[in-house]
C-alpha cells in the first residue's frame, strides 16, 4: 500500500519560514516525480512545485518561484518544500503528490492527506 505522509505545517508570521516534508512508503518513490499542490479556502487546487526523480529537475509556479525550494532525498524516500519569505496568501493546505509519468500537479497518481500552513500578517 502506498502512503504519502506530510509534516511540517503550522502557523508562522509573514516573512517567516517553514519546511514541509513528505515521506513515501511503498515502492512508488523510485522513478516517480514528486510535487506539492496547495488549496486555500474557497479556492481551487494550485500547483506549487515539482521535482523529477533521476535528474532532479525542478518546476515552480510563478507565485512561489524564488521563495520556495523543492528537494528530494531518494534514499530516505522523502521530498521537502522549503518555504521562505512566507506571505499571508501562501495560507493553504499543502498536499504532497507523486506521479509516474509526467510531473505531478493537479493530476497525480498518489496524494498525501495534506498539512495546514497558516501565515499571519
Amino acid at each position: 500500500q502506498v502512503q504519502l505522509v506530510e509534516s511540517g505545517g503550522g502557523l508562522v508570521q509573514a516573512g517567516g519560514s517553514l519546511r514541509l516534508s513528505c515521506v513515501v512508503s511503498g515502492r512508488t518513490f523510485s522513478s516517480y516525480a514528486m510535487g506539492w499542490v496547495r488549496q486555500a479556502p474557497g479556492k481551487e487546487r494550485e500547483f506549487v512545485a515539482a521535482i523529477t526523480y533521476s535528474l532532479g529537475i525542478t518546476y515552480y509556479s510563478d507565485s512561489v518561484r524564488g521563495r520556495f525550494t523543492i528537494s528530494r532525498d531518494n534514499a530516505r524516500k522523502t521530498v521537502y518544500l522549503q518555504m521562505n519569505s512566507l506571505k499571508p496568501e501562501d495560507t493553504a493546505v499543502y498536499y504532497c503528490a507523486s506521479r509516474k509519468t509526467g510531473v505531478p500537479g493537479l493530476e497525480a497518481d498518489y496524494w498525501g492527506q495534506g498539512t495546514q500552513v497558516t501565515v499571519s500578517s
